[in-house]
This record gives C-alpha cells, sequence and structure tokens, in this order.
C-alpha cells in the first residue's frame, strides 16, 4: 500500500476507533398542518403545532443533560428539506442531517447504518414527544447496550419511544405496521426469530392522541415556575461594554448566563467566560442567536439581554413578581440612556410611551417571559431586523406585554453618532416598512448606513 493511502487508512480507523455512543433525535419543523396530525382535531393545526415545539424544545434539553453526563453525540434528524430553518430554531451549534426517503422504519434504519457506518458502538433513536423521559432514563439506555445488542423503551400506546441497537440489525425495521399499537409487539417478535433477547426500560406514554395532549396540558400548568432565570445576551463586538453588563445581571443571581457570540473579533467570548457566563458560538445575526441560547437555556423564565445594557438593582425580583400576573405574557424595563446627548429627554420620554401605550417595547429593553411560551411561540423569527417587534405583536394575542417601573441603561452610541432627529427619523422608518411589506434585508440594509 502506497505511503499515503496508508496514512489516511490509519487516520479513518482511527476516528472510527474514536467514536462515541450516538443519540438521534427524530423531529420536523414545527409547521402548522404537518405536525402532530392527529392532535389537530382537539387543538387546531396552530395549537398541535405549539404543543410540537414544546415537546422538541424539552426532548432537546433532556438529551443534552443526558448526553453530558454520558458522553454521548448528539445529533438531530429532521424530516423535510430546509436545515437552514432548523439551524434558525434550535441553534447551529447542534449537528442536523436530513432524514432519508420512506416510511419510518426505512428512516430509522437509514440513520442506524449512517451512525455504524461511522464507527458509534451503540445508537439510541428517540422521538420528541415523550415528556416523562429523562436524562436518567437514557443514561440507562445505553448502560443496557452494553449487554444486549438491542434495547426498547415501551410506549404505553403499542409502540416505543426509544429504540437502541449495538450493532446493525435491519430486520428490526421491515414488515412494521408504523403508526399502529402493534409495533411493540411486532418488533418483539421478529428479534425472537433472530434469536435476541432485548433489554427494556419501563413504558412511558406518547403525546399522539386528545386524549394525551389533555393530560399535557395539566401538567404544563402544574410545572410553570419562575425560580430559576435564564439571560441570554447576543453579542458581537461587545468587549468595550459586556464586563459592566454581565457585573449588573450576575447581582441577582440567576441560573445561568448564556452569551451566544456571532463571531466577534475582540475578545468578547474570553471576557465572557472570565466573568462566569456559558458562551456559545452563532453566525451572526440576533435572532438567530438568540433563540440558540433559548434553545441551550434550562430556566422557567427567558431573560434576552443586550450586551451594552445594564439591569437594574433588584431586576430578577421585579421580573418574577411581574409575571406572577396569569394575563401577562411578557415584559420589559423603561428607557433610559447613559451618554448625554441634545433631546435625550425627549427620546426616553417617547420611547416609553411607546412602549406602555402600544404595549411594544424594544429588545434593547431587556425582553422576559416564561419560557413555555417562548417554546410555544417559536422563538424569534428569522428576520434580520425587527425581530423583538414581531415577537411581541405575537405576544399581545397571548396576554399584556408591560413595561415596568425600573429603567435599564443601555448605551446610546447611536444616539451621539447619528443625533437624536436621525435615528428618530430612522427608525420609525423602519417600522413603518416594516407594515408595508418593505423586504427586511433592505430595511437591516438601511439601518446599518
Amino acid at each position: 500500500m502506497p505511503p499515503a493511502s496508508r496514512v489516511a487508512t490509519e487516520s479513518m480507523l482511527n476516528a472510527l476507533s474514536q467514536a462515541r455512543p450516538r443519540l438521534i433525535i427524530f423531529t420536523r419543523l414545527p409547521v402548522p398542518g404537518q405536525v402532530k396530525t392527529r392532535l389537530i382535531p382537539a387543538l387546531g393545526p396552530d395549537g398541535a403545532a405549539a404543543l410540537h415545539r414544546r415537546l422538541v424544545l424539552r426532548t432537546l434539553r433532556t438529551c443534552r443533560a443526558a448526553c453530558e453526563s454520558h458522553g454521548v453525540d448528539l445529533e438531530i434528524y429532521y424530516a423535510g428539506d430546509d436545515p437552514g430553518a432548523m439551524e434558525h430554531w434550535l441553534g447551529s451549534q447542534l449537528q442536523f442531517r436530513a432524514q432519508c426517503a420512506g416510511d419510518l422504519g426505512q428512516r430509522m434504519a437509514g440513520a442506524f447504518a449512517d451512525s455504524f457506518a461511522e464507527g458509534s458502538p451503540a445508537t439510541v433513536i428517540i422521538g420528541s414527544d415523550c415528556p416523562d423521559l429523562t436524562s436518567h432514563r437514557l443514561g440507562e439506555a445505553f448502560t443496557a447496550l452494553g449487554s444486549h445488542p438491542v434495547v426498547f423503551g415501551p410506549a404505553t400506546d403499542g409502540g416505543y419511544y426509544l429504540i437502541g441497537l449495538a450493532r446493525p440489525t435491519p430486520e428490526l425495521f421491515q414488515g412494521i405496521a408504523w403508526g399502529t399499537d402493534q409495533v411493540m409487539a411486532q418488533s418483539q417478535a421478529i428479534l425472537a426469530r433472530l434469536g435476541i433477547i432485548p433489554a427494556l426500560l419501563p413504558p412511558l406514554a406518547d403525546v399522539d392522541r386528545p386524549e394525551d395532549a389533555a393530560a399535557w396540558q395539566r401538567r404544563g400548568v402544574a410545572e410553570t415556575g419562575l425560580d430559576r432565570i435564564s439571560v441570554i445576551l447576543p453579542t458581537l463586538n461587545e468587549a468595550a461594554h459586556l464586563a459592566a453588563t454581565l457585573e449588573c445581571v450576575h447581582t441577582g443571581s440567576p441560573a445561568e448566563v448564556i452569551v451566544v457570540d456571532g463571531g466577534s473579533a475582540d475578545g468578547t467570548p474570553d471576557l465572557a467566560r472570565r466573568a462566569g457566563a456559558k458562551v456559545i458560538s452563532s453566525p451572526p445575526g440576533r435572532a438567530r442567536q438568540m433563540n440558540a441560547g433559548a434553545a441551550e437555556a434550562t430556566g422557567d423564565v427567558l431573560v434576552f439581554l443586550h450586551g451594552d445594557t445594564l439591569l437594574p438593582s433588584g431586576w430578577e425580583d421585579t421580573i418574577r413578581r411581574t409575571l406572577t400576573s396569569s394575563d401577562v405574557a411578557a415584559g420589559a424595563f423603561s428607557f433610559r440612556i447613559r451618554e448625554a446627548f441634545p433631546g435625550r429627554l425627549i427620546v426616553e420620554w417617547g420611547t416609553n410611551l411607546r412602549s406602555r401605550l402600544l404595549q411594544c417595547p424594544y429588545g434593547d429593553q431587556a425582553l422576559f417571559l416564561r419560557r413555555p411560551l417562548f417554546d410555544e411561540l417559536g422563538g424569534f423569527a428569522n428576520l434580520p431586523i425587527m425581530e423583538d417587534y414581531e415577537l411581541t405583536g405575537r405576544l399581545r394575542r397571548r396576554g399584556r406585554v408591560v413595561t415596568i417601573d425600573a429603567s435599564i441603561s443601555t448605551s446610546g452610541r447611536r444616539w451621539v453618532r447619528l443625533g437624536a432627529l436621525r435615528t428618530t427619523v430612522t427608525n420609525l422608518s423602519i417600522i413603518a416598512g416594516y407594515h408595508l411589506g418593505v423586504n427586511p434585508a433592505r430595511l437591516a440594509r438601511f439601518y446599518r448606513v
């Protein structure tokens, strides 16, 4: 064998030998009418899609915890042909692959084949509709594959919520009546013919039928807490301001602070880590970055904060008190600019008046809301600008969007550089253009001039 070929072969074998167990989530984009179709008669297309969003994000958090604890790699196999939309929703730091064509069995067989071809010693596939699945249970599945070639998590409806293999077993995906209550029984019969004894995890319930949705809704109400607050900061070259921002954030002792960096060249990520924040990377764009942070977050409440904005003293208690009211969908702080410039007081007064009367705060006022509602709504839309304006519009249909008396303190660098009049006219023009249907990319270019 030529030396170059030998080196390449050895490199490939080494990579295969170092491959880790793999956890695969099968899911799809939450398009109304295309997800949770058996629940549409009870919830409607939009309600079924909202439920799907919450279940996927809940499953993703569970899987991340399991992967971190057990040394497992995570992949998302999605149905459809829009990887960009998946990345915008769940974050580009995940590994995405399109499911192959065919029925569910063919698609799972394809995913297992990919995994084993790439050297994984054990692979588990789950769906995204089993809310009782825990990271501990996922750990049990991988442990079982150390002594069994197959592991199942039986579902109470006759299917399974989890299947794991320690070696290729393509027969398991042939001749199954997918989507029926016979899936588990038929799968076990195939294994019996092959002489394979599977490991079985405790049965759990999927959320597939109207009666399942009712139980999930009761559970969702019971789980609505406000204890854990996650602060999410999208950044791009914010080293000059971020240290002061994070110092104010930490006075409230949040459960976690997540800085989502869009490619800074000024040391922002290192500064954030030194200040105790968790740092993840993302392509630039506030909407994409904030969605990526939310997908990583584990808190009950999400706070979206700009890197140059200082929260007031006691901010965490203020947020909890505000969200205690059941009719409040979201909140934000009053607007105040740090730097002095002609017209500053008029700008602040006008911004706060608009924010209160129209229930339309902007992102630089530190928007906060309960995480389940953010999950249901699907997060920030895929827009290069006006993502905060668009989200508050959807939030107003779910409850009040309040502007509280306590003020943030934000950088007025744009106001100082361009002047109050030009900046105000630019902002109003962008709002008008948005409502007139001007392409958001054109609006973003206009804003950055």
